[in-house]
């Protein structure tokens, strides 16, 4: 298997460093690719990068996960127009065991194999290093004229905010990360977004002045939507991996809801499937867009790796008994344990009864509503059903005749639904 010529193919490369490809032929290649600590949780924008490490692995390469427990308390500048917030050590400590039990969910890390995934932290390799030794033996090697050079350090340093000597330091420090992955377990090849080349090429200009050896590195383009938008968005912000964040039926719904443009790049992109099944996809859909056969595709490939095959089956269940038919029904016939895992968004409400409209929407935690004022003008535009039936009087009261099977109230707004229990 050719990988370069496969994530080529699916959209997957935008820089890469000449002899990577030949390196990726020649022999089974020790890859890795950082991940910034900043929650407990990667998003959907860590997709592309976790796909690598897959795409890597299944084309017999060994692949390793490093999640960045040291330059997290640094912060890195990519991107940036100011200096971020720095993590306090519990709370890093914490993102870091919840990104770490998501990344082992996507790669094998069974010892028996050859090229079995690892995962490391590179605080276990700097928490020894005093400042003077890591000047001496390391930022003795790059000039500032090179790291000054670099597009994410010069644009900050033309701007208004400047660049604190912290982040000026980051480049050397996952340089250093590439340098010690290549000294201790033989690691030749990094990848990671676009807006790290930066970064990589610093770690492959460390290896060869302080080791003399060779490295290589590819980014991937940072995906946009097609009409230049932020990737990774809902309404409610972040698409996170984690189901507490985002359940699993708003995941999938994200994805469902793409255009036919973003779709067609997507399919590729975040999805195993062959070449020839992709595109007779991308045929059928072209002839019948309406029934949005890219989009179920997508939202289904895509969630069965996140959530698993069995939480995809559910959401389809649930979609038929929410959109396909009548969610009033599928409420009262449906099991306790089926609603709970449905993945429809929901919330608790454990005040009194009987309360009017206005006060109930506002205080249910449905995200659809900010405030009692934005509930009360959303009634009175006629965009809230309130079990099916459309509410138009802000001071219409709810009391326990609303509640299904004697516990639950069904709210839509629009097309979305949001499920409330009363403990």
């Amino acid at each position: 298997m050719n990988l370069i010529a496969e994530l080529q193919w699916r959209g997957m490369i935008q820089d890469i460093m000449p002899g990577t490809e030949e390196q990726l032929a020649k022999e089974m290649t020790t890859g890795y690719i950082g991940f910034d600590p900043t929650a407990d949780s990667l998003h959907i924008g860590s997709l592309v990068p976790i796909l690598l490490l897959v795409h890597l692995q299944k084309a017999g390469h060994k692949p390793i996960a490093l999640v960045g427990g040291a330059t997290g308390m640094v912060g890195d500048p990519s991107g940036k127009s100011e200096e971020r917030n720095l993590l306090d050590e519990t709370t890093l400590n914490h993102n870091l065991e919840g990104i770490k039990s998501q990344l082992k969910k996507f790669l094998d890390f069974t010892p028996s194999l050859p090229n079995a995934a690892v995962m490391v932290n590179n605080y276990d390799w700097f928490r020894e290093m005093s400042f003077l030794h890591f000047i001496r033996d390391v930022g003795k090697h790059i000039t500032v004229n090179y790291m000054s050079a670099k597009d994410s350090v010069k644009k900050r340093l033309e701007g208004d905010n400047g660049m604190s000597f912290t982040e000026f330091t980051y480049q050397l420090i996952q340089g250093y990360d590439f340098y010690w992955l290549y000294a201790n377990m033989n690691a030749k090849l990094q990848m990671g977004g676009s807006d790290q080349w930066g970064n990589i090429t610093t770690g492959t200009e460390l290896i060869r002045r302080k080791a003399g050896g060779e490295a290589f590195a590819f980014t991937c383009p940072l995906v946009k939507k097609a009409d230049g938008t932020k990737f990774g968005k809902s309404e409610k912000g972040n698409v996170w991996l984690d189901p507490v964040k985002t359940t699993p039926y708003e995941f999938y719904q994200f994805w469902l809801k793409s255009t036919d443009a973003d779709a067609e790049t997507w399919i590729k992109t975040f999805t195993f499937l062959p070449h020839d099944e992709i595109g007779s996809l991308i045929e059928q859909h072209r002839q019948a867009p309406e029934q949005r056969l890219l989009q179920k595709a997508l939202a289904k490939e895509i969630t069965s790796f996140v959530h698993g095959a069995e939480q995809y089956e559910q959401i389809i269940s649930t979609s038929k008994g929410f959109y396909g038919g009548d969610p009033i029904a599928f409420i009262n016939t449906s099991d306790d344990s089926i609603l709970a895992g449905s993945g429809v968004p929901a919330s608790t409400f454990s005040g009194a009864l009987p309360v009017d409209v206005v006060t109930f929407l506002a205080e249910c935690g449905s995200a659809f509503f900010s405030s009692k004022g934005d509930a009360r003008k959303m009634v009175q535009q006629g965009g809230v059903s309130i079990n099916e039936t459309k509410v138009t009087d802000p001071k219409m009261m709810i009391d326990d005749t609303y509640l299904l099977k004697g516990k639950y109230i069904l709210i839509r707004k629009g097309k979305n639904f949001h499920l409330v229990t009363r403990p």
